[in-house]
């Protein structure tokens, strides 16, 4: 009977411990809609090996510059962002991908119409504006701040080392080594040759 009494308070215990546990494993995490807010380029998860590393980016990315700090934010393997700030308002992020993860991102700007820096661009949405490097890099400015109009934006995509990034195609560093130039080799002569036939000199004869 004791048994019986105790098999009873304890199975409500571990039916209530096993709900509990199901509940917090399908609720979303917390952090989930922070990173999407905070990248807004849902970046996906897996990632190809061939991808840059996200590190490899670093170096691209536009200096403070007076009142204006650009400050590391997230990085991982294909992807590197960094936050635009004036003072503690966040005004920007400033990104750059490697869309051999995502197709998808690179083919939007394939009927591209305008440019910049001589580089496809295209705005995303009202808040977006980004450009293609080598059919391959996007470089992003997602706007933080309403007052952080398109013509910032663009502003900011040319403060980026756009020509370094495009130096990343192909992984492949040019040779150091001299071009060797074809030379083409000249007519042989032999040196036995006799010279040529020059047309005879008139000898004068003096007169008898």
């Amino acid at each position: 009977m004791r048994q019986t009494r105790w098999l009873k308070g304890v199975i409500p215990l571990v039916l209530g411990l096993l709900l509990m546990v199901n509940a917090c494993a399908s609720a979303p995490s917390r952090y989930d809609p922070v990173q999407r807010d905070t990248t807004g380029f849902g970046t996906p998860s897996a990632v190809d090996r061939k991808a840059e590393q996200g590190s490899t980016f670093n170096q691209f990315f536009p200096d403070n510059q007076g009142d204006y700090q650009v400050i590391p934010y997230q990085e991982k393997k294909g992807f590197a962002e960094y936050k635009l700030q004036r003072g503690d308002q966040t005004l920007a992020m400033l990104s750059i991908s490697d869309t051999t993860s995502q197709p998808a991102a690179a083919e939007k700007y394939n009927n591209a119409t305008d440019t910049i820096a001589g580089f496809p661009a295209v705005n995303q949405g009202t808040t977006a504006t980004g450009l293609l490097v080598n059919g391959r890099y996007q470089v992003k400015v997602l706007s933080r701040d309403a007052a952080f109009t398109q013509a910032d934006r663009v502003e900011w995509l040319q403060k980026f080392d756009l020509q370094g990034l495009a130096q990343l195609k192909g992984v492949i560093k040019p040779s150091t080594k001299a071009a060797k130039v074809p030379v083409t080799p000249a007519t042989p002569t032999s040196p036995l040759a006799p010279p040529a036939a020059q047309s005879p000199e008139l000898i004068p004869v003096p007169a008898s």
